[in-house]
């Protein structure tokens, strides 16, 4: 059996490493346009931010490490075509193209950037941040100037501004919607990212969107649609989209935005072929559908689970995803949050008889230096109180709660049996009534 897997990353190398330990006599190739392959874009922000200087920890292993285990992986070598009734591939590598065949064909592409239709964005100073490459230029680049605009406030374009702001730099944010990071967090929980942000001399732009990019060769200012700015350095950061053009002519199943579908073990609608990471769907617990979700988490474990899967014998019966909830946290400063399940906006646009409770509550015992305000919004069945979703954000302990709370929605808790939860206590931790408990407590 030769099991193919196109892309290097998480999903990708994930599923290398598991369907070797599956299968010892399979032949596994894995194909990667980039040169590096395990990266972890998610460490970019951090990295251009100081928090370490090593940018090589963001590439967990090697080729070479892989081939010791029994792996073929062939970097510089991009797939440009599928053709998945013949089984074969098309790859492109040094300007030449050769054909591959395969048994078994995982795609783990990843996603690319959503660049926004404007002009100007091919000028000397304006920034990205995907790959490893582009981490190192904006890390070199960003110690010449003083005044950086980023552009998005999803959870890299915060994370960006976070490390600029650790690196001295004036910093402009511009969101083109009316508030933070809109499609993580409801307004009460993102709107304390805007005044942590503001107190700490960013300039926030609300309800604003990138016109055009000025200046001769290099970046001099922009245009939005309310006024010109200037600025030395622009990181564009306005979210991603599936990596995969390169599958048009092959039929198989995509959501609008070009992420592939797949089914609860994995595979797609074409035979013999699985996808996972970025580039694809995963299956989301509480709204019991085919999400888009480019979280990590999600592509590490489904990519265990496709590696497992694309080696057994047809006769095995294959491992099933129970779900995603989509948990995920970012750190903006001293604020920390945190969620899971679906907002209250997912739950209003899936149509779901749900109701909110939103309270603010105290990390620890007053009497313990360091307490602070958290705040925590439940989103739960309006008739059997089942939570559905929930949101923290905070300045100690607060992410870490969210963990609890993806239990509970896993195990399909109500918001009475969160209020009596036996939580872990202790003055410098928490409250004899955790905030999860009083959350629990007061919904009704």
């Amino acid at each position: 059996m030769k099991i193919v897997i196109i892309g290097g990353e998480a999903a990708g190398m994930s599923a290398a490493a598991k369907a070797r330990r599956v299968n010892r006599d399979a032949e596994i190739v894995v194909y990667e346009a980039s040169e590096v392959i395990s990266f972890g874009a998610c460490g970019l922000p951090y990295f251009v931010g100081d928090e370490f200087q090593d940018h090589r920890y963001m590439a967990e292993f090697t080729p070479e490490q892989f081939a010791e285990r029994g792996v073929q992986v062939l970097t510089s070598h991009r797939v440009t075509k599928v053709d998945a009734e013949q089984k074969k591939l098309e790859v492109e590598h040094n300007g030449a193209t050769f054909i591959t065949h395969f048994d078994r064909l995982m795609i783990a592409t990843g996603a690319k950037e959503v660049m926004p239709p404007v002009p100007g964005l091919d000028k000397q100073g304006v920034h990205r941040l995907r790959v490893m490459q582009d981490g190192l230029a904006l890390k070199q680049a960003i110690a010449a100037v003083e005044h950086v605009t980023v552009v998005g406030s999803g959870f890299i374009g915060l994370e960006v501004v976070e490390a600029l702001v650790h690196q001295g730099k004036q910093v402009r944010l511009i969101e083109r919607a009316e508030r933070l990071i809109p499609d993580a967090f409801d307004a009460e929980i993102s709107s304390h990212f805007l005044t942590e942000l503001e107190a700490a001399g960013v300039e926030v732009l609300l309800s604003e969107s990138l016109h055009a990019v000025m200046g001769e060769d290099s970046v001099t200012g922009i245009q939005t649609d309310k006024a010109a700015y200037a600025t030395e350095l622009l990181v564009v950061c306005t979210g991603v989209k599936p990596n995969t053009q390169f599958l048009k002519e092959t039929g198989i199943e995509m959501l609008e935005s070009g992420a592939i579908v797949v089914d609860r073990q994995g595979r797609t609608s074409l035979p013999d072929v699985w996808s996972a990471g970025d580039c694809a769907t995963i299956w989301h617990s509480v709204l019991q559908q085919h999400r888009y979700i480019p979280l990590a988490t999600g592509a590490n474990k489904m990519g265990r689970l496709i590696g497992e899967n694309i080696a057994l014998s047809d006769e095995a019966e294959p491992l099933i995803f129970p779900g995603s909830l989509g948990t995920s946290c970012v750190k903006v400063l001293s604020l920390e949050a945190g969620r899971t399940g679906v907002t209250e906006q997912e739950a209003q646009d899936a149509g779901l008889n749900y109701k909110t409770t939103v309270i603010k509550d105290k990390c620890h015992t007053n009497y313990c230096a360091g307490q602070s305000d958290i705040h925590m919004k439940l989103i739960y069945e309006a008739d059997s109180k089942v939570i559905l979703g929930a949101q923290i954000i905070g300045r100690k302990g607060a992410v870490h709660r969210i963990d609890a709370m993806a239990v509970a929605i896993s195990m399909g808790v109500t918001t009475q049996q969160l209020g009596m939860m036996d939580f872990a206590y202790s003055p410098p931790f928490a409250r004899t009534w955790d905030v999860m408990n009083v959350a629990g407590n007061v919904a009704k």
